[in-house]
């Protein structure tokens, strides 16, 4: 089995791609809103109706065991810059989630720390996916139909939080590319294409299990 951790700046396309690196190797993709979906189906009160919608070896049913295992359902999910910077147990249950996931089969996570929790995880493929500053507020402007100086303080929000969250949980600058194994730069290259370099590597020196 092998696992993509791919990590990007706000607006640089790391989502869009992720998703398709996914799709051509035929595998999961998992990113912080796919896990709340499911933590918030596992509170509900008809916990056995959910169970029989997901279960064991199917994405759904990988990610509520990860959750079980972890004993905090809400640390994998929280917004960045809703997490205590203080709260040592928040680390505890995003390391047990993301390493469960990672045991149990192939696929693509996106962020929440994956490429340093999985650092030493030998069939792990780290992605950095970055873009110039310009082009990224462009994008959000136009995914979130926002004005420039509206779309400016989202990407700066988002960056310093993630900066922030890096630092303190892992010790590490986000940015570096010493993490990771391959950075993607999307000024030039449109998001099918940066997929697939992403695929063509992984493919020559990964074995992927392909998901029915």
């Amino acid at each position: 089995m092998s696992i993509v951790t791919i990590r990007g700046e706000l607006g640089s396309g790391a989502p869009e791609i992720g998703k398709l690196v996914a799709d051509k190797l035929h595998t999961d993709y998992v990113d912080r809103e796919i896990i709340a979906q499911i933590a918030e189906q596992v509170h509900l009160p008809k916990q056995d109706i959910a169970t029989k919608e997901m279960p064991p070896g199917t994405l759904l049913g990988r990610i509520m065991e990860a959750l079980g295992h972890s004993g905090y359902y809400e640390a994998a999910y929280l917004p960045t810059w809703q997490i205590s910077l203080d709260d040592t147990r928040y680390l505890a249950g995003l390391e047990s989630v993301i390493k469960e996931l990672a045991g149990s089969g192939s696929c693509v996570i996106r962020g929440r720390g994956s490429q340093f929790i999985l650092r030493d995880f030998p069939d792990a493929f780290h992605v950095l996916v970055v873009a110039p500053l310009e082009l990224r507020i462009k994008r959000v402007m136009e995914d979130l139909r926002l004005d420039e100086e509206a779309a400016k303080k989202e990407v700066e929000h988002f960056d310093s939080s993630r900066r922030e969250f890096t630092k303190r949980y892992f010790h590490a600058e986000l940015e570096d590319p010493l993490n990771y194994d391959l950075v993607v730069n999307t000024h030039r290259l449109i998001f099918e294409d940066a997929a697939s370099i992403i695929v063509n590597i992984c493919s020559q020196y990964f074995p992927f299990e392909r998901q029915p």
